[in-house]
């Protein structure tokens, strides 16, 4: 099943990024390469399942370093080290930027 899940998170990222968001870091750029975010991170980088981390909000010096980690091995996880492996420069700036640049807004738990 992971591996399953792992192709279709690839499949969908080859297909939802376009050659005009890998050129750029514009945050607004980078709409298209979060389609294979959003399936597990949310629409806005927050997430339904609490065993998958919310991004929305973080910083994006975070973020491009858990990018880039998991881009050169030094952090592993299944679906993330495939995603990332395949991830330009640009496109970890971009995709920084742009969960970055959002407001999350949390609910804790009662």
């Amino acid at each position: 099943m992971k591996s399953r899940f792992g192709a279709a998170l690839v499949a969908a990222f080859s297909l939802g990024a376009g050659a005009a968001a890998a050129q750029t870091a514009d945050p607004a750029a980078a709409a298209s390469l979060t389609q294979t975010c959003r399936v597990c991170h949310g629409l806005d980088g927050v997430g339904t399942n609490p065993m998958i981390p919310n991004i929305g909000g973080q910083s994006a010096e975070y973020l491009s370093k858990q990018l880039q980690d998991f881009r050169a091995g030094r952090r592993e996880d299944p679906q993330m080290s495939i995603i990332a492996s395949d991830l330009t420069d640009e496109e970890i700036k971009a995709l920084a930027d742009w969960y970055a640049s959002i407001t999350a807004t949390y609910q804790l738990p009662e």
